[in-house]
Order: structure tokens, then C-alpha cells, then sequence
């Protein structure tokens, strides 16, 4: 319900755009550093394991095909939201916990400020639009991963490399995971401002929040994962 209560305001009575570019800074621009060097390594993992296989079949051109499909479909936008969840959704819960247990939740009441249209509405923007932004940047680094570890380690040609990921990556491959991302950012989010706004008990309580956030939220995103690919491809 509060969830429902936060779509409702972020287009009925949003906040001011310095809100939601606070909140999209902290999760999308924040998160980057993080995102782009295990997206990178990610890919070189790929590539890594790919290639004692390939080789043995004289295909390691197809490498560069099997890291493009690889970080679009999956690998992209489930680990990119893992570490979102990791970072910023416990940071959510966090915040909006201590809000609670502070009563500043309640002040905002008293002040006229409504706190699902305050607090929630902006991370739920946040979550939807941040995420497939940083799926995108994730996509290109693992590549690039890939890249180095089977051209310049491996001595892969270069021609081919890319030559085969064209051929064989389709537009369709990347376009799922940025689907799959818009969901991963509404879950994440809906779920770390409830357990943050939900939370009791003083500290101790801010700390649960914060744990059940990340926990279920990575329990989510998993098993959504499984139906929207099912669903997508």
C-alpha cells in the first residue's frame, strides 16, 4: 500500500526536482564507481572461463558474442541491481528508519508535508529511472572487460571479436536487461522505504530494517529474474 501511496503522489503532488535529482545523484552517481569496476571484472570472469572451452574447438571468436549476451541478459542488470541493493537500498532503509524512530516522520505530518509524497515518491523515481542508466554504463564495461582479457591477454583477433559479437548479440538481448532493470529499481525501492518507513523498536529496529531490505530485496530480484527472462526471451 505504501508503495501504491508513493506512484500515486510522485504524479499527483510530486516534491520539487531537487528532490528527485538528490536521490537519483545518490543512486545512480554514487553507485557508479562501484558498478563499473564489478561490471568490468565481471566480464573479464567471462572471458576468462570462456576462453579454456573455446579454445579447445578453435572458437575463441566467439568470446567477444558470448560476454555481449552474457552482461546484457543477465549478469548486467542482476549484479549492477545486487550492488544497488548493497549500497543504496540499505542506505534507504536506513535513512527513512531513523526518520521514523526520531520522529521526524511525524513532524513532517505536523508541518503539512505529506512524508509518502516527501520521502517515497523520490526514491521510487530514483529506483526506475537510476538503475537502467547504470545497467547500460555496466553492459559496456564488461565488454570491455571481455575485450581485454581475451584480445590483448589472449591474443584473440581483434577483428573477429567484435565481429562476432555483431553477428550474434542482438539489439533484443540488451534491450531485456534494461527491462529487467526497471523493475529491479521499482523493487529495490518499494522495498527498502517500507521496511524503512515500517521500522520500530530504536536502533536496534533501524538495523533490522535495514538487513530485511537487503535480503528480500536480493531474494526478489532473483526470483523475478527467473519469470522475466522466462518472460522476455
Amino acid at each position: 500500500m505504501l508503495t501504491l501511496w508513493g506512484i500515486y503522489y510522485l504524479f499527483k503532488s510530486p516534491p520539487r526536482m531537487t528532490h528527485f535529482i538528490k536521490q537519483l545523484s545518490s543512486l545512480a552517481f554514487d553507485s557508479l564507481p562501484v558498478v563499473l569496476i564489478v561490471a568490468l571484472f565481471s566480464g573479464g570472469v567471462l572471458a576468462l572461463q570462456a576462453y579454456s572451452t573455446f579454445s579447445k574447438f578453435n572458437a575463441e571468436a566467439l568470446i567477444g558474442a558470448l560476454v555481449a549476451i552474457s552482461m546484457g541478459r543477465e549478469i548486467g542488470p542482476v549484479l549492477t541491481s545486487l550492488m544497488v541493493v548493497a549500497r543504496v537500498g540499505s542506505a534507504m532503509s536506513a535513512s527513512i528508519g531513523t526518520m521514523r524512530i526520531t520522529e521526524q516522520i511525524d513532524a513532517l505530518e505536523v508541518m503539512g508535508i505529506n512524508p509518502k509524497s516527501f520521502l517515497i515518491a523520490p526514491r521510487l523515481f530514483a529506483g526506475i529511472i537510476g538503475l537502467p542508466l547504470l545497467v547500460i554504463l555496466a553492459d559496456v564495461a564488461g565488454i570491455i572487460g571481455g575485450w581485454l582479457v581475451a584480445v590483448e591477454l589472449f591474443n584473440v583477433e581483434n577483428s573477429l571479436f567484435w565481429a562476432r559479437m555483431r553477428e550474434l548479440a542482438e539489439l533484443h538481448d540488451f534491450l531485456g536487461g534494461i527491462y529487467k532493470a526497471f523493475f529491479f529499481g521499482f523493487v529495490l525501492s518499494a522495498v527498502s522505504c517500507y521496511f524503512g518507513f515500517y521500522a520500530d523498536g530504536g536502533t536496534e529496529g533501524v538495523g533490522r530494517a535495514t538487513t530485511n531490505s537487503v535480503v528480500t530485496s536480493s531474494m526478489l530480484i532473483l526470483i523475478s529474474d527467473y519469470f522475466l527472462t522466462a518472460i522476455i526471451f
